[in-house]
């Protein structure tokens, strides 16, 4: 009787996620807003470029030893294993150190990741607005060797196609719940 139970509850479950207008992610307020920033091209955008498509927002620095660049090696693996289902997702690499991070630094960076991942920097105000809007932390921490590095918030945000706040991955997670989560994204996060 309990495994009737589940199947129905599933069933049920499924034909609702099939009948909701917003396509099945519920939208959470308060994350994301308003940016204006420059890509990698030196290009000027705002979110609402990015408007149609899901997408995966990652706030890091070019000159992290570790952190960004796992992360992105991780969603340029996820994004080649989604083969043509990439191109439904806008993936918005985002500086936390516009001090070193030009659209050229940027352009370098993540030319070592999958070519659909846009960097993105701007002025320390802009970048500060945008960070405030993801709510994101980053702190510059001093080096002994006069130099710096940043401690910042290594989460990557899912926004719907709306620009809407739907969900996080975090660093390092299980590949089978990454992979579930994206796949989520890319069917129920699109327009409706």
């Amino acid at each position: 009787a309990a495994f009737a139970v589940l199947i129905l509850a599933c069933a049920g479950t499924f034909a609702w996620l099939q009948l909701r207008t917003d396509n099945g992610l519920p939208a959470i307020s308060g994350i994301g807003g308003p940016f204006t920033l420059v890509d990698h091209h030196g290009k000027p955008v705002t979110e609402r470029d990015y408007l149609g498509k899901p997408t995966l927002v990652f706030f890091g620095f070019t000159y992290c030893p570790d952190v960004c660049p796992t992360t992105l090696f991780e969603l340029s693996n996820r994004l080649k294993e989604l083969g043509a289902d990439a191109n439904r997702l806008n993936v918005l690499f985002i500086t936390v150190d516009p001090e070193r991070d030009t659209p050229q630094q940027l352009a370098l960076y993540v030319s070592s990741f999958d070519e659909r991942i846009t960097g993105l920097s701007g002025t320390p105000e802009n970048i500060a607005a945008a960070m405030k809007g993801y709510r994101v932390y980053a702190r510059k921490i001093p080096l002994k060797d006069g130099g710096y590095t940043m401690d910042h918030t290594a989460t990557i945000y899912m926004m719907n196609s709306k620009g809407q706040f739907v969900g996080v991955m975090n660093y390092q997670e299980a590949e089978a719940t990454a992979r579930a989560k994206l796949r989520r994204l890319i069917d129920f996060g699109g327009a409706s």
